[in-house]
C-alpha cells in the first residue's frame, strides 16, 4: 500500500476524536464469521464441561480445564505456538502478536491481506511520548485494539499483543530507544498505564473481560542490544538496589498496578548474575507477589534456550525449564519449554503442579478474552470487522498524534511558520524527504497509506525536490550539486535528514550520535547557498548531536519529527506552514558526541561518580553540557504560568510500625511503608495564559527538589519530574490546570539499600519560572 492513501480523513478535531473513542462511538459493521476457538455450542462434547460455562468465575473454569489435561497436553500449551486439544474441542493458538504503535505483522499471530490489507500506523512511541498527552496515549490504544479485534474476528490476528516496550531510554545509542516513551520513569510508567488501558478496555481493569491482552516488556534493565562486542544474549546488567527501585522498576510497577496489564515479558539479559526469566525474586516475588499481576509472565523469544545455551546458566535444558517455571515463568516464546518440560517432570526437577500454576495463568487470560465463551460474533467486540480498520477517524488520530509529538527545537527570527504567499517555491532536500517506511519506525505493520514530507509540503506550495544523499548513510557528495542549486533557486529550503532502521534498530546500537556519513556537510553547504530561510527536519528515534546546526545562524529552524507514522508528511507540513502550532517536548536528553567517551553502554549506574569521572545518565543524574535538554520544545506563541493554589504544608500520617522514640522533624526521611499513603496527595492549580497571537497547546511540567537536609544525599542531583499535563489554550485566553502529586510515589527518594523514603521538610516545586515550596511534616506521635 506504499504511496497510496485511502479516502481523505474526516476533518474532526482531536477533542472530538478523543470523545468518540472514549464513548465507544465508532462504527460497527458485522465481521466475517470466525469459528469458536473452544466451547463451540454445536460441539456436543463440550456442552457439559464446567470450563465452558461463561457465567462461572474464571479461576474455577481454568482449574477445571487444567484438571482435564494430560502432562503431554500441558507441555504443548507452554509455547507461543500452543497446540490444539481436539478431544476437548480446543483449537491451536498463536500467542505472539505485536501492537507497539498499531497492529503489526512482526509476530506470527497477525498477518495482512484480503479484507485487511493494512492497519492504522501511528507515530513511533518516542514521538507520541513527546506529546506528553496521556489521553492521546489511551485513545491510540483504543483504536489499535479495535483494529486488532476486527482482524481477530476476520481470522487474521490474535488477541494477545506483546506491547508496549517500557524500558527506560538509559543510553542514547540504544537501537530500540525509538520504541520507548523516553528516559523519565514517571513518563514511561504513565504511558504504559494509559496505552494498556486503551488496549485492554474498561472491563479489563481488575480481572474483568479483556478487549485484547497487552504485555509490558522487557523486564528488566534491558537496554543494550549489540554494542562493542557485547550483545543482549550474553549481557549481565549489574544494577544497584537503589537504581532498580528508583529507575528500572518504576514503569513496570505502574504498568502492573495502575494499568492492570495482563502480561509481563522477562528479558534476555541477566541482572546481577541471574537470568531475568529464571529469577524468582523478580518474577514470583515482585511481579506476581508485590505488584499482584493478574495475568501471565512470558519470556522474550527463546530466552530460556538463551540462558541455557548462550549464558550456560544451567547444565541441562531440563534444569533450565525447571528454573524458569519455578521462578514464575508461565509461557515460552519459542519451543524450548514444549520440548523439555515432560523430561523435567519425569526427572524430578519440578512437579506437574508447577506446570498447572503456569497454565492457570495463561488460560485465565484466554478466558477473560472470551476465547472459551463459544460463538465469537455473539460476544462483546464480536461484530468488529474490515470496515473498522483504517477508518477516516482512525487515520485522523494518527495525524493528530504526529502533530502533537513533533518538537520545535530552534526558531531563529522566527523563521517559522513559512507562508505560501512569501515562499512560493520551497526546495525539499534530504534522504528522508520522500520516504514512507522510514516514517513508521520498527515493529510496524502495513500502513493504511502514507504521506511523505515532499507530498505534505506540496499541498501548500510548489516544491523543488533534490535528494542530496542517496540514503541516510550519505557516503558521497554525488548529489550535492543538485541540492545546492535547488536551494539557490527557492524561496525557502527544508532539509529532511536523520536516521532510519539501517542506523538504529533492534540488535543495532549506534556508535555515534552524529548525523551519518556526510549529512552534516550537506546541511551546511545547502544552508550557505539557500536564498531563503533554511529549516532542518530530523527523523530519528534516539537523540542526535546537531550542535553544528543549533549554532549555525544560517540554519534558522530545526524540527524533530521522530518517526511520525503514516501521516508524518502532512504533520510536518502543517507545522512548517503554521496550520498547527507545535507543542511537543523532548522525552529524552540530547547529549553531545563527547558524552559517549566517558559512558560505556555496559555500565548501568544512573548516578554520577566522582572517582572515575562517570557523569551519570538522563536529566535526573547528568549535569553536563547538552545539545537540547529533556522537556525542551518551542511554540509559535508564548505561555505564562501563574500559581493559583497549592498547599504550603502537607501532614504525612504514619503507621505504628516505627520506633517509639523516632523523631520525624526536618532532616528525617520516613519509610514509605511507615506512612499511610492511600490518597495522600497535594493538589497544584495553575493558570496558563497564552500571551501570543496563535492558539496552541502547552505542556505543564512539574519538577520537584527534596530538602537538602532530608534525603538529598539519595535523591537525583537534579530536579525530577513529578507531574505533567497538556492543555490547549486559545490566543489571549487562560486555562486552569490541576495536577495532583502523590506524596509517597512522587516526593519520595530511594536510599542506598533500595528503600523508598519520604523526606520531611521543604520540597521545592518548579513549573517553568514558578517556584513553590511545600513542607512535609510527619504526623505527631500520640501521647497516651
Amino acid at each position: 500500500m506504499t504511496g497510496t492513501a485511502l479516502p481523505a480523513a474526516a476533518a474532526a478535531t482531536a477533542t472530538l476524536l478523543l470523545l468518540l473513542f472514549i464513548s465507544g462511538g465508532i462504527g460497527r459493521l458485522a465481521a466475517g464469521a470466525r469459528e469458536p476457538f473452544a466451547c463451540d455450542p454445536k460441539d456436543e462434547r463440550t456442552r457439559g464441561f464446567p470450563f465452558c460455562q461463561a457465567s462461572s468465575p474464571v479461576p474455577e473454569r481454568a482449574r477445571d480445564l487444567v484438571g482435564r489435561l494430560t502432562l503431554q497436553e500441558k507441555a504443548k500449551l507452554l509455547g507461543n505456538d500452543a497446540a490444539a486439544v481436539p478431544r476437548l474441542g480446543i483449537k491451536g493458538y498463536e500467542w505472539w502478536s505485536e501492537a507497539l504503535h498499531g497492529v503489526s505483522n512482526v509476530g506470527p499471530g497477525t498477518r495482512f491481506g484480503g479484507d485487511f490489507p493494512g492497519a492504522t500506523s501511528f507515530p513511533q512511541v518516542i514521538t507520541t511520548a513527546a506529546s506528553f498527552n496521556a489521553s492521546l496515549w489511551e485513545a491510540i490504544g483504543q483504536v489499535v485494539s479495535d483494529e486488532a479485534r476486527a482482524m481477530y474476528n476476520g481470522g487474521m490476528g490474535g488477541l494477545t499483543y506483546w506491547s508496549p516496550n517500557i524500558n527506560i531510554l538509559r543510553d542514547p545509542r540504544w537501537g530500540r530507544g525509538q520504541e520507548t516513551p523516553g528516559e523519565d520513569p514517571v513518563v514511561v510508567g504513565q504511558y504504559a498505564a494509559s496505552y494498556v488501558r486503551g488496549l485492554q478496555g474498561a472491563d479489563g481493569n481488575g480481572g474483568g473481560r479483556l478487549k485484547v491482552a497487552a504485555c509490558c516488556k522487557h523486564f528488566t534493565a534491558y537496554d543494550l542490544d549489540n554494542w562493542n562486542g557485547v550483545d543482549r544474549y550474553h549481557f549481565n546488567a549489574r544494577v544497584s538496589k537503589q537504581d532498580m527501585e528508583d529507575t528500572f522498576s518504576v514503569p513496570f510497577r505502574m504498568c502492573v498496578m495502575e494499568g492492570k496489564v495482563a502480561s509481563v515479558m522477562c528479558s534476555y539479559n541477566q541482572v546481577n548474575g541471574i537470568p531475568t526469566c529464571a529469577d524468582p525474586n523478580l518474577l514470583r516475588k515482585t511481579v506476581r507477589g508485590a505488584w499482584r499481576l493478574d495475568g501471565y509472565v512470558v519470556s522474550d523469544c527463546d530466552s530460556v534456550g538463551v540462558f541455557y545455551g548462550n549464558q550456560h546458566y544451567t547444565s541441562t535444558p531440563q534444569q533450565a525449564v525447571a528454573d524458569a517455571i519455578k521462578a514464575g515463568l508461565d509461557l515460552d516464546c519459542g519451543p524450548f519449554l514444549g520440548k523439555h518440560t515432560e523430561e523435567a517432570v519425569r526427572g524430578g526437577l519440578m512437579n506437574e503442579a508447577d506446570i498447572d500454576g503456569a497454565l492457570l495463568n495463561t488460560l485465565a487470560v484466554q478466558m477473560r478474552l472470551g476465547m472459551f465463551d463459544g460463538e465469537p460474533s455473539a460476544q462483546p467486540y464480536g461484530t468488529l470487522g474490515p470496515k473498522d480498520v483504517c477508518t477516516p477517524a482512525h487515520q485522523e488520530l494518527a495525524l493528530e498524534a504526529a502533530r502533537q509529538g513533533i518538537v520545535l527545537l530552534k526558531n531563529q527570527g522566527p523563521a517559522l511558520p513559512l507562508s505560501p504567499r512569501r515562499h512560493r517555491a520551497v526546495a525539499i532536500i534530504g534522504p528522508n524527504s520522500d520516504v514512507t517506511i522510514t516514517m513508521v519506525g520498527n515493529y510496524a505493520g502495513v500502513a493504511c497509506g502514507y504521506t511523505t514530507p515532499l507530498q505534505g509540503i506540496g499541498k501548500y506550495t510548489k516544491t523543488i525536490h533534490q535528494q542530496g544523499c542517496a540514503d541516510v548513510a550519505c557516503s558521497d557528495d554525488k548529489l550535492f550539486e543538485g541540492a545546492i542549486k535547488a536551494a539557490r533557486g527557492a524561496d525557502a529550503t527544508v532539509l529532511v535528514m536523520g536516521l532510519d532502521q539501517s542506523i538504529e534498530a533492534e540488535f543495532k546500537d549506534r556508535d555515534s550520535l552524529l548525523l551519518p556519513g556526510r549529512q552534516q556537510e550537506l546541511v551546511s553547504k545547502v544552508a550557505m547557498a539557500s536564498k531563503g530561510p533554511t529549516v532542518l527536519v530530523l527523523m530519528s528515534g534516539g537523540p542526535v548531536d546537531i550542535s553544528f546546526a543549533k549554532n549555525d545562524p544560517r540554519v534558522a529552524a530545526i524540527l524533530w519529527a521522530g518517526y511520525p507514522g503514516q501521516a508524518g508528511g502532512t504533520a510536518i507540513a502543517d507545522i512548517l506552514f503554521g496550520a498547527t502550532n507545535p507543542g511537543g517536548k523532548l522525552p529524552m536528553t540530547w547529549y553531545p558526541q563527547d558524552y559517549l567517551a566517558s559512558v560505556p553502554m555496559t555500565v548501568m549506574d544512573m548516578r554520577p561518580t566522582r572517582s572515575n569521572l562517570y557523569p551519570g545518565r538522563t536529566y535526573r543524574f547528568y549535569g553536563g553540557p547538552v545539545v537540547y535538554p529533556f522537556g525542551h520544545g518551542l511554540s509559535y506563541t508564548h505561555f505564562v504560568h501563574t500559581l493559583a493554589s497549592a498547599p504550603s504544608t502537607v501532614v504525612v500520617p504514619l503507621t505504628g510500625r516505627r520506633p517509639a522514640n523516632a523523631t520525624m522533624g526536618p532532616g528525617k526521611a520516613v519509610r514509605v511503608t511507615h506512612a499511610r499513603c492511600a490518597r495522600l496527595s497535594l493538589g497544584v492549580q495553575l493558570e496558563v495564559q497564552n500571551a501570543g497571537a496563535r492558539d496552541g497547546a502547552h505542556t505543564v511540567l512539574v519538577f520537584s527538589t527534596p530538602p537538602e537536609d532530608g534525603g538529598a544525599r539519595w535523591a537525583p542531583p537534579r530536579s525530577q519530574l513529578v507531574g505533567f499535563q497538556r492543555v490547549h489554550v486559545a490566543a489571549g485566553a487562560r486555562e486552569r490546570v490541576g495536577i495532583n502529586i502523590h506524596v509517597c510515589k512522587s516526593l519520595s527518594v530511594v536510599d542506598g539499600a533500595g528503600v523508598r523514603r519520604i523526606p520531611m521538610g521543604e520540597h521545592r516545586l518548579q513549573i517553568g519560572d514558578v517556584v513553590h515550596s511545600v513542607s512535609l511534616q510527619a504526623e505527631p506521635l500520640r501521647v497516651i
